[in-house]
């Protein structure tokens, strides 16, 4: 299965694989079937989040096997989703195999991938959706999201099941349907959802890629801004000019005189600056993951809502303290900004933004429409070193712009920084470990995708009611 997501890209992989597990489901008991979907999910979690030892081992202070070890703990309990699918699934629906298949499978699978985005604050990674961006079978993101395209890849994963099951019977609507499914999504890459609202601007996007064991030494910071300061140079009449997560590494109050001076650069170019960088808010003692935007000389912040566990929180600190003083992970305290919309304005544009983690959730993204013109994300995803993360979470950044009908322009560390257009295709992106500057002139867009207006709520109806009314169909049929 990971071999279905980025960097791989084999999506079709991402059909056959849940094809042959609910096969292995089709004949099995609640138990059996618990079984091969845990196992199903520790493969798959197990190969496609192995990267998250490496921030727990190199940059968490954690040694080597017990960073081996935390990851598993984790790969462990994310395989108990497909385990309970297919528990539930052959425990409630067990008298028609087609239907089973067909409606129940996909339905249960979509839940329980919406339950693992927001249960504990959420790891919506490796989503079937995802893994659908480059192929014919994005065309419902706009309509119904990740969660949308994940539910097709199933059904026709559920489909060919049906079609090796029940061997020649019925082959022929079968394959039709197939057929018909996927021209019809094809169509729907064809729809503009959103139209452009003013003329394009020109955006520049900063790669200073600092290497992360050397980006929080104090003693090399003002190298590090030096080097941001040369490389946004010849950049500074553009409208829209980002340096990603953190790229000022300090708290903002230690480095107020560095402050004015982009304010200063800022009003001279008229050019809307944004950066990543940690805060404080006077008269109260929480920190913040913060974006700071300079434009025409004021300043405003956007604050980071969706933290990471483990990683920028505790969860339930005041009894897993120890654990906070194991993990030994930098900034590991931070506070959630407020649930405001996370969007800022200006003459030139309304930018919506979000920080590293949190453009992995659809939900989250489109909180800022439909007023954002365009969406703006700032990573870090040096902490993951040269694995299989960072293109993943590029990935999911062009889900997020194809479900909103706008450029998304993701500014990171040390790559993978891109500029993504409306439709989810990459327009540029820099290589990872060099420095770079990526430059473009873009589309601002108005108007909302029906994902937009509505976000994971048809869905996730869609789904109980599917559930709810075969349980109902089997239950009349006990009677009759």
């Amino acid at each position: 299965m990971p071999l279905a997501y980025a960097p791989f890209n084999i999506f079709f992989i991402a059909v056959l694989g849940p094809a042959l597990l609910l096969l292995s489901w089709v004949d099995s008991s609640p138990r059996q079937a618990f079984r091969c979907g845990y196992l199903f999910g520790f493969g798959m979690f197990g190969a496609g989040v192995y990267w998250l030892h490496i921030s727990i081992n190199m940059f968490g202070g954690v040694n080597f096997a017990a960073s081996i070890l935390i990851t598993a703990l984790l790969v462990a309990f994310l395989s108990l989703y497909p385990a309970i699918v297919g528990y539930i699934g052959r425990r409630w629906f067990k008298q028609n195999d087609a239907l089973y298949l067909l409606v129940a499978s996909p339905a249960l699978w979509i839940l329980a991938e919406w339950m693992r985005a927001w249960f504990l604050t959420g790891f919506p990674w490796l989503n079937p959706g995802y893994s659908q961006i480059d192929s014919i079978l994005s065309g419902p993101a706009p309509l119904f999201g990740v969660y949308g395209v994940g539910w097709l890849t199933l059904f026709i994963a559920a489909l060919l099941a049906c079609l090796y099951h029940y061997k020649r019977r019925g082959a022929l609507t079968i394959m039709t349907a197939i057929v018909l499914l996927s021209i019809s999504s094809w169509s729907l890459t064809r729809i503009n959802w959103t139209s452009v609202s003013r003329d394009d601007v020109s955006v520049a996007l900063v790669q200073a890629a600092i290497p992360q064991e050397l980006k929080w030494r104090p003693e090399l910071r003002e190298q590090s801004l030096e080097l941001y300061m040369t490389l946004s140079a010849p950049y500074w009449g553009d409208a829209l000019v980002i340096w990603p997560e953190t790229a000022i590494p300090a708290f903002s109050y230690r480095v107020t005189e560095f402050i004015e001076k982009l304010q200063g650069i800022s009003k001279k170019y008229n050019t809307v600056f944004l950066s990543g960088i940690p805060s404080k808010k006077p008269g109260d003692g929480d920190y913040y993951n913060s974006i700071m935007m300079l434009s025409d000389g004021d300043i405003a912040w956007y604050h980071k809502q969706h933290l990471v566990p483990f990683g920028e929180y505790l969860p339930l600190k005041p009894i897993l303290g120890v654990i906070m003083n194991f993990l030994k992970i930098p900034m590991s305290d931070f506070s959630p900004g407020q649930q405001d919309a996370p969007l800022l304005v200006t003459k030139n544009m309304s930018v919506g933004l979000s920080i590293c983690y949190e453009d992995t959730f659809g939900e989250q993204v489109i909180k800022a429409l439909p007023e954002a013109e365009v969406l703006v994300n700032v990573s870090n995803d040096a902490w993951f070193g040269d694995s299989s993360a960072p293109h993943q979470h590029l990935q999911m950044a062009r889900m997020r712009a194809l479900e909103s009908g706008r450029y998304m322009l993701r500014a990171t560390n040390t790559g993978i920084s891109a500029i993504i257009d409306e439709k989810g295709r990459i327009v540029k992106q820099s290589p990872q470990f060099k420095p770079d500057v990526l430059s473009a002139n873009i589309s601002l867009f108005e108007g909302s995708t029906p994902y937009a207006k509505w976000g994971n709520i048809p869905v996730v109806t869609a789904a109980l009611l599917f559930i709810m009314l075969l349980l109902l169909f089997q239950n009349r049929k006990k009677i009759d």
